[in-house]
Protein backbone atom coordinates (compact mmCIF):
# COMPACT_ATOMS: atom_id res chain seq x y z
CA UNK A 1 0.00 0.00 0.00
CA UNK A 2 1.03 3.42 -0.97
CA UNK A 3 2.30 5.16 2.32
CA UNK A 4 2.74 8.61 1.05
CA UNK A 5 -0.08 11.38 0.54
CA UNK A 6 1.14 11.77 -3.28
CA UNK A 7 1.52 7.85 -3.67
CA UNK A 8 -2.40 7.52 -2.07
CA UNK A 9 -3.73 10.10 -4.67
CA UNK A 10 -2.43 8.69 -7.40
CA UNK A 11 -3.39 5.22 -6.33
CA UNK A 12 -7.28 6.69 -6.08
CA UNK A 13 -6.84 8.57 -9.84
CA UNK A 14 -5.07 5.23 -11.22
CA UNK A 15 -8.46 3.00 -10.03
CA UNK A 16 -10.92 5.43 -10.84
CA UNK A 17 -9.25 6.04 -14.35
CA UNK A 18 -8.97 1.87 -14.75
CA UNK A 19 -12.68 1.72 -14.01
CA UNK A 20 -13.53 4.71 -16.55
CA UNK A 21 -11.29 2.75 -19.36
CA UNK A 22 -13.25 -0.21 -18.63
CA UNK A 23 -16.76 1.25 -18.83
CA UNK A 24 -15.63 2.75 -22.28
CA UNK A 25 -14.12 -0.11 -23.67
CA UNK A 26 -17.14 -2.07 -22.74
CA UNK A 27 -19.47 0.23 -24.18
CA UNK A 28 -17.30 0.33 -27.92
CA UNK A 29 -17.30 -3.46 -27.93
CA UNK A 30 -20.90 -3.22 -27.59
CA UNK A 31 -22.06 -0.47 -30.23
CA UNK A 32 -19.46 -2.47 -32.29
CA UNK A 33 -21.40 -5.88 -31.36
CA UNK A 34 -24.87 -4.22 -32.56
CA UNK A 35 -23.62 -2.51 -35.89
CA UNK A 36 -22.19 -6.07 -36.74
CA UNK A 37 -25.17 -7.98 -35.92
CA UNK A 38 -27.80 -5.28 -37.96
CA UNK A 39 -25.52 -6.56 -40.71
CA UNK A 40 -25.48 -10.33 -40.53
CA UNK A 41 -29.03 -9.89 -40.15
CA UNK A 42 -29.55 -7.75 -43.04
CA UNK A 43 -31.45 -4.92 -41.64
CA UNK A 44 -28.95 -2.50 -43.97
CA UNK A 45 -31.54 0.68 -43.18
CA UNK A 46 -30.91 0.24 -40.04
CA UNK A 47 -27.07 -0.37 -39.79
CA UNK A 48 -26.40 2.96 -41.45
CA UNK A 49 -28.41 4.64 -38.99
CA UNK A 50 -26.32 3.36 -36.16
CA UNK A 51 -23.31 4.16 -38.14
CA UNK A 52 -22.99 7.85 -36.91
CA UNK A 53 -23.28 6.64 -33.39
CA UNK A 54 -20.41 3.91 -34.48
CA UNK A 55 -18.43 6.36 -35.36
CA UNK A 56 -19.09 9.19 -32.41
CA UNK A 57 -17.61 6.24 -29.76
CA UNK A 58 -14.57 5.36 -31.85
CA UNK A 59 -13.20 9.09 -32.13
CA UNK A 60 -14.43 9.55 -28.66
CA UNK A 61 -12.50 6.30 -27.90
CA UNK A 62 -9.36 7.37 -29.86
CA UNK A 63 -9.41 11.19 -28.04
CA UNK A 64 -9.20 9.94 -24.47
CA UNK A 65 -6.16 7.10 -26.03
CA UNK A 66 -8.60 4.13 -25.25
CA UNK A 67 -7.64 3.05 -28.97
CA UNK A 68 -4.95 4.58 -31.08
CA UNK A 69 -6.36 7.35 -33.49
CA UNK A 70 -5.25 5.69 -36.99
CA UNK A 71 -6.92 2.15 -35.41
CA UNK A 72 -10.11 4.24 -35.03
CA UNK A 73 -9.76 5.71 -38.60
CA UNK A 74 -9.12 1.78 -40.02
CA UNK A 75 -12.21 0.72 -37.72
CA UNK A 76 -14.55 3.24 -39.61
CA UNK A 77 -12.93 2.44 -42.76
CA UNK A 78 -13.95 -1.09 -42.53
CA UNK A 79 -17.05 -1.02 -40.70
CA UNK A 80 -18.40 1.29 -43.80
CA UNK A 81 -16.96 -0.90 -46.52
CA UNK A 82 -18.75 -3.83 -44.57
CA UNK A 83 -22.26 -2.56 -44.90
CA UNK A 84 -21.44 -1.67 -48.66
CA UNK A 85 -20.22 -4.56 -49.35
CA UNK A 86 -22.56 -6.72 -48.11
CA UNK A 87 -25.22 -4.65 -49.19
CA UNK A 88 -24.11 -4.91 -52.65
CA UNK A 89 -23.73 -8.72 -52.72
CA UNK A 90 -27.26 -8.75 -51.37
Amino acid sequence: MPKTTSAKKALRQNIKRRAQNIERAKNLKKVMNSYLKLIDAKKFDEAAKQLPAVYKVLDKSAKVNLIKKNKASRLKSRLTQRLKSTKASS
